[in-house]
């Protein structure tokens, strides 16, 4: 009877103690499922991209396609990333559109230098622009082409005019 008094009393411990517990179960039970679901449809989602991947790999063969490109010219030390051009082309843009009260000189060097960055983006995108073989108009106009064959390749730059959103298409 003294054992049975022990486990009981044991029993009763546990049950007190596990009572917040359960307690605490019983009211974010569908918070825990809702979690428990939402991880389930986001493994589910990855597992069919990554099988539509797969899919895509074998029917372009992706290898055939990148046979012939050489990696090692994206990982020159001297290669600006994109990103930084993009940063400059936006800042220089910005200067360019300002120049109204600048000097012919610093106007002229703010011309060139983002002329310099167009060039780089272009040979990092592997558009063909002739912006160093032209001058005057016909230089104006090959950056306006420029600037939009880089946008149509997803590097949005400034408009031509403060307050216009640039639209190539």
């Amino acid at each position: 009877m003294e054992v049975g008094r022990g486990l009981l009393l044991v029993l009763t411990i546990l049950a007190v103690c596990c009572l917040p517990a359960v307690i605490a179960l019983v009211f974010c039970a569908d918070e825990i499922l809702d979690r428990v679901a939402c991880r389930w449809a986001e493994w589910r989602e990855q597992r069919r991209e990554r099988r539509t991947i797969e899919r895509l790999d074998r029917a372009v063969e992706v290898d055939a396609l990148t046979r012939d490109i050489d990696l090692t010219e994206l990982d020159r030390e001297d290669r600006r990333p994109l990103e930084q051009l993009a940063t400059d082309l936006r800042r220089l843009g910005g200067h360019r559109l300002a120049a109204a009260d600048r000097s012919v000189v610093w106007h002229g060097a703010v011309i060139s230098a983002y002329d310099e960055r167009l060039r780089a983006a272009c040979q990092a995108l592997g558009v063909t622009e002739h912006l160093a073989e032209l001058d005057g108009v016909d230089r104006e106009i090959e950056r306006v082409r420029v600037e939009g064959l880089l946008h149509a390749a997803g590097l949005t730059l400034p408009a031509a005019r403060p307050g216009h959103h640039q639209r190539h298409r």
